[in-house]
């Protein structure tokens, strides 16, 4: 699947970059950080623009995010209110909403950085009933900083992998390997 964005023209490589970052927010396990990864290393190499695929991941990143967290809002209280271990459920929710109401904003703007809990996040968020307006302001800094900081990370390698890779194909040793060993000896 992430092999399309190679050779995927950018008016199709955005909308998926969006649907793959947006997906991963509201809890799909999908490669959502490793689109954006992709996706800013193309724009090292010149095939996408950088600004756009910060600002695609950064606002699917919040889209996402506010989907999980409407979706644990609703979702999580029924789906935790089973018969079976009912104590132990109440206990642990209760654990979670002091939690989101101590360190809510610091958990939400953090997991953006953490793959185990980008998933989870937001829907733990909505399911301790965090303030939404607490919650969006957390998320939307968290998603930003996230898309500049991984997308700018990712672009720099990019554009010094695709200097290594022209380097490599101009002396006639072109392999993945001579990519990101030392450059090219000069005729």
């Amino acid at each position: 699947m992430l092999a399309a964005f190679i050779n995927v023209p950018p008016n199709v490589g955005y909308p998926l970059l969006a649907l793959l970052v947006g997906a991963e927010s509201a809890g799909a396990l999908v490669p959502g950080e490793t689109a954006l990864i992709v996706a800013a290393a193309l724009a090292g190499q010149g095939r996408l623009s950088l600004p756009v695929v910060i600002g695609v991941a950064a606002g699917a990143a919040i889209v996402g995010d506010n989907a999980g967290y409407l979706l644990g809002r609703r979702g999580l209280p029924p789906l935790l209110a089973g018969r079976r271990a009912a104590g132990r459920r109440r206990r642990l929710v209760a654990r979670g909403d002091e939690f989101f109401q101590r360190r809510g904003a610091a958990a939400v703007f953090s997991e953006r950085w953490l793959p185990e809990l980008r998933v989870a996040a937001a829907w733990l968020a909505g399911g301790s009933r965090m303030p939404w307006r607490r919650f969006l302001v957390w998320n939307a800094l968290g998603g930003i900083g996230w898309a500049r900081t991984i997308g700018t990370a990712a672009y720099f390698i990019g554009k010094s992998a695709s200097g290594s890779w022209q380097r490599s194909v101009s002396s006639g040793s072109a392999s993945p390997r001579s990519c990101f060993s030392s450059p090219a000896p000069a005729s």
